[in-house]
C-alpha cells in the first residue's frame, strides 16, 4: 500500500493569513501517526512569483519529513521557482521534474502559460512526459500538474482549465502503468476520470471554490469571484493498493 498526501494552491505571499492556513495543513502532515510515502504539491505555491515567496515555501516544505514533489501553477514564476526551489539557473522554460518514491515514478509537469490563467502542456512537455513514462515501464507512475484537463462543471473554472488536453490523453493511453493523475487550480476537491484513469483534484489551501449551485458560486470575477476565504484549508490522502486501485480521502484543517 502506498499513501500519498496531496495539497495545492498555497499562494504564499509573505502575509500571515496564507502562511497560517498553509501551516495548518503542513502541521497536520507532520503529526501523522505513520509516514506517508510522498507529498505532492500541485502548483500555485507562491501568489506573485517573488523570490521571497519561494523562500517562504521552501522553509515550510522543509519541515516535512517525507519526500516532497511539486510543480508550478499559473501564479508561479518559472525563473524564481527554478532558482529558489530547485537551485538551478533561472530560465523561462517549462519546469518539468521526475521524482521517485516507494518504488513509483512521479512525473511533475508544467502546464502554466506565463501571463495567463489557463494552462496547456507545450510540445516539449508532452514529449518529455512520453519519454519519462516509457522509461518507467513496469513501475507505478503518477502524473501531476496544476490545471485540470477535464471539465469540472464550473463555468469560470472551466474557462481556465488545461486546454488541448487530448494530446495528454494520447500519452497517458499509451502507458498502462499510469495509475492516476493529480492536479490543483480548482480550489475545490473533485474526483473524475481522464483518459480512463482517476483524475484527482486537491482542495485549495488558500481558499475554496463555491460551486454554481452554492451561495456565491455564481459571482463573476468582477464581483470578486466565487472563492470563499472562510472555509478551512484542506488536503487529500490517496491510498494506492497492490492492485493499483486508488482510494481518496479528503481532510480539512480548522
Amino acid at each position: 500500500m502506498t499513501v500519498l498526501a496531496h495539497l495545492s494552491d498555497l499562494h504564499l505571499d509573505g502575509g500571515s493569513r496564507n502562511a497560517d492556513r498553509a501551516e495548518r495543513v503542513v502541521g497536520h502532515l507532520r503529526e501523522l501517526s505513520r509516514p506517508v510515502d510522498a507529498v505532492l504539491v500541485t502548483g500555485d505555491l507562491a501568489d506573485h512569483g517573488d523570490p521571497a515567496e519561494y523562500a517562504e515555501v521552501a522553509k515550510l516544505l522543509d519541515t516535512l519529513p517525507y519526500p516532497v514533489f511539486h510543480c508550478p501553477g499559473n501564479h508561479d514564476s518559472r525563473p524564481a521557482y527554478r532558482s529558489v526551489l530547485l537551485g538551478e539557473e533561472p530560465s523561462d522554460g517549462p519546469v518539468n521534474q521526475v521524482g521517485e518514491a516507494a518504488g513509483a515514478v512521479f512525473a511533475l509537469c508544467d502546464t502554466s502559460i506565463p501571463g495567463r490563467g489557463s494552462g496547456r502542456m507545450d510540445d516539449a512537455t508532452i514529449a518529455w512526459l512520453d519519454e519519462v513514462l516509457a522509461e518507467a515501464a513496469g513501475r507505478p507512475a503518477f502524473v501531476a500538474f496544476h490545471h485540470p484537463p477535464a471539465v469540472l462543471h464550473h463555468p469560470l473554472l472551466d474557462e481556465i482549465r488545461q486546454h488541448e488536453a487530448a494530446r495528454l490523453a494520447e500519452v497517458v493511453e499509451r502507458h498502462p502503468d499510469v495509475v492516476g493523475l493529480f492536479c490543483g487550480h480548482a480550489h475545490t476537491p473533485a474526483v473524475t476520470t481522464f483518459a480512463e484513469r482517476p483524475l484527482l483534484v486537491a482542495p485549495g489551501v488558500v481558499s475554496a471554490l463555491a460551486l454554481p449551485w452554492e451561495p456565491g458560486g455564481e459571482a463573476g470575477w468582477a464581483e470578486g469571484g466565487p472563492l470563499d476565504y472562510d472555509r478551512p484549508p484542506g488536503l487529500a490522502f490517496h491510498v494506492v493498493d497492490d492492485d493499483r486501485r486508488v482510494t481518496t480521502h479528503f481532510r480539512f484543517c480548522p
